[in-house]
């Protein structure tokens, strides 16, 4: 079929603008992320003297950093509409978030969406992959303090407790405050098939938009961050919890992300921004840590019966384009999350005048030394 001149310039200007998107956020890798290490590297003085202010002007130069990442897609025209409970009323409590997994897009979606929320990103811990260790990105996650899980039966129960190893010497002294993990373990179209395998061999509902969740990262969390009289647990006695400042692990946010036409964003797409503009709809619902069992069994019925509610909620978007409003309601209102352009501007800026300063700073001492 003959191609006609509209549609090769239209598949021309859209080659060049990736093209000139990948370069500018090869750019903005390389002077971002150096200047991120060579920044705290300088300051590991202050980490000695006072390790609160250390962690929270790192937590800050993180929050730039996906805010950078945030902007590949905002400016490219993927935007988020929020739906359902508002978290900006607990950004300053503890929170574990568990969201469905669909595409290397959902990590970029909350980059993007928890950006307005506070002090939450730069107060946040991730679990992700093992494999995002080798990333561009790996060595500020290492810095910062997020988990690298490595996904497999073998790995498991050693994961498991280097999990929670990691959690008693990283979160609480390092401030964090909300904990983010994708509970499936995997990709949607990865796992779809062994969990349909899994639910029917267990006589458990059949699920298209989501799989089940696995359990071990989640006690894990609720374990070791929940305060002891949570969960029905006393605390009597617990000289550990009375000398702590810390309220304990609080809530949990179940987080359902949808794509238009059930089209997952990938980070490729992110980046070239060869998609036509979309809007990527995110449903948050808060439940108080007090009302999520300790027990195995009864974590594992509230963990599935969090993930069937996200596939009816997931059903029903599909259906009519909207999330169903909450229960007593008769209308579901949905926010549209906005970023400022001119902050975004101006962090960019500061990353690439940071590169401009530390390479100038790099040669002058080249020169003072040879």
């Amino acid at each position: 079929m003959a191609v006609s001149l509209e549609q090769a310039q239209r598949v021309g200007y859209t080659f060049l603008k990736a093209l000139l998107r990948f370069a500018f956020m090869v750019a903005n890798n390389l002077v971002a992320i150096p200047s991120y290490v060579l920044y705290l590297i300088v300051l590991q003085p202050l980490r000695m003297l006072d390790s609160k202010s250390f962690w929270y002007i790192e937590g800050v130069l993180f929050k730039w950093l996906l805010a950078m990442v945030a902007s590949w897609g905002w400016w490219a025209g993927y935007t988020v509409v929020e739906w359902g409970d508002d978290v900006k009323a607990v950004s300053e409590d503890e929170a574990m978030v568990l969201v469905n997994h669909q595409a290397t897009g959902d990590v970029c979606t909350l980059m993007m969406c928890l950006q307005d929320k506070g002090t939450v990103v730069r107060q946040m811990m991730w679990l992700m992959d093992h494999i995002f260790k080798y990333t561009n990105f790996g060595i500020v996650s290492l810095i910062h303090g997020d988990f690298f899980i490595r996904q497999g039966r073998a790995h498991r129960d050693q994961q498991l407790v280097l999990l929670k190893d990691h959690l008693e010497k990283y979160y609480r002294s390092r401030n964090r405050k909300w904990i983010v993990l994708f509970p499936e373990g995997g990709f949607l179209r990865k796992r779809r098939e062994t969990s349909q395998a899994f639910a029917k061999k267990n006589n458990l509902p059949f699920l298209k938009h989501v799989t089940l969740p696995r359990l071990g990262a989640t006690q894990v969390i609720l374990k070791t961050l929940v305060a002891p009289q949570e969960n029905g647990t006393p605390s009597g006695g617990d000289a550990v919890r009375k000398e702590s400042k810390s309220k304990g692990l609080q809530w949990v946010i179940d987080t359902t992300i949808a794509y238009a036409k059930a089209e997952p964003i990938d980070i490729q797409t992110w980046i070239l921004g060869y998609r036509q503009p979309t809007v990527t709809h995110v449903h948050y619902r808060i439940f108080p840590v007090k009302d999520v069992p300790a027990e195995p069994e009864a974590l594992t019925k509230w963990l599935y019966q969090r993930f069937i509610e996200k596939e009816d909620l997931l059903t029903h978007f599909y259906e009519t384009g909207a999330f169903p409003p909450p229960q007593g309601q008769t209308k579901a209102i949905s926010r549209e999350m906005t970023l400022s352009n001119l902050w975004l501007v101006a962090i960019q800026s500061f990353a690439f005048l940071s590169g401009g300063m530390w390479y100038c700073l790099f040669q002058y001492l080249y020169h003072c030394l040879f």
